[in-house]
């Protein structure tokens, strides 16, 4: 493992921040750290990097403190820097021993090059984004910490970061904090859920996906819906049905299995015009509610 805590634990007062986490994080994963608003996403990461001193417990680091990168979730700059000017000051500071060519390497990856010359006050949320993570990565660190790096972004924002992040499997690890589960499920392999500065789950994407979510089938018909929605919530193996909209019904069972023999039936019962049903796959955002619900 190349991020390891044993009980680790900040408090600010009477609040714990975190209470008794154990963090693992293999070598070359992209980590996703999930969690709602006050989880204590952000205090871990500030604790891995070394910015706050935890109450009790341990970190072990493999790489040394100057291989670790941490990106803020609102990364700021000098506005009157270039963009050039503050990739280039933060390679002097990490890694001065790389060549001049690693900063129009990362400046061309971030997409930045031809706005290198702009002094970074004119730039956009997303351009800013961009650039944080160019100065982040241009000293070739063993660990990245990103702090929500694409909140508040627009979709093509968001899609320019996410897309630099997973430019990285292989070259570094990663671990980053979102609230945009669906960002996290794209770009990562490990997933670690937290509330209340608890580690409620941690291990492999596939592994917190199989089995946990609630068994559902997706249904979508010719309307009206009302007739079919009402057969199906007197079946005794149905434990819920959505209507999501005037053609898509979300239908919760017992099992998939039951399902399998069962709603084909009941669905010819309230005359149904079917267009497609088949199970619904689990997502992040089914599982993340579960569990902190």
């Amino acid at each position: 493992m190349i991020v390891e805590t044993r009980g680790l634990a900040k408090r600010y007062g009477a609040h714990p921040a975190l209470a008794g986490v154990d963090l693992a994080v293999p070598e070359g994963a992209v980590y996703g750290l999930v969690g709602p608003n006050g989880a204590g996403k952000t205090t871990l990461l500030a604790v891995l990097a070394g910015l706050r001193r935890p109450t009790s417990g341990e970190v072990r680091l493999a790489p040394p403190r100057r291989r670790v990168a941490l990106l803020p979730d609102t990364p700021q700059f000098e506005p009157w820097l270039t963009g050039r000017e503050v990739v280039a000051l933060a390679r002097r500071l990490v890694a001065p021993g790389l060549p001049v060519s690693r900063e129009e390497r990362v400046l061309a990856d971030a997409e930045l090059s031809a706005a290198a010359e702009r002094r970074v006050g004119g730039y956009s949320r997303g351009m800013l984004q961009r650039l944080g993570l160019a100065a982040t990565v241009v000293g070739e660190p063993e660990l990245l910490l990103l702090d929500e790096p694409a909140s508040a972004l627009d979709p093509a924002g968001r899609r320019e970061v996410l897309d630099l992040i997973a430019g990285l499997r292989g070259k570094a690890t990663v671990v980053l904090s979102s609230h945009i589960l669906a960002d996290v499920q794209e770009v990562c392999d490990t997933v670690g859920i937290l509330r209340e500065g608890r580690l409620l789950f941690q291990g492999s994407l596939p592994d917190l996906l199989v089995g946990r979510a609630v068994p559902a089938y997706l249904v979508r018909l010719r309307p009206p819906l009302g007739r079919v929605a009402g057969v199906l919530r007197a079946e005794d193996w149905v434990t819920g049905v959505d209507i999501l909209d005037d053609q898509r019904l979300r239908v919760t069972v017992r099992s998939l299995a039951e399902a399998e023999q069962r709603l084909p039936g009941a669905l010819a019962a309230g005359d149904a015009r079917v267009v497609s049903l088949g199970p619904q796959a689990a997502d992040l955002e089914d599982v993340f509610l579960e569990l902190t619900s």
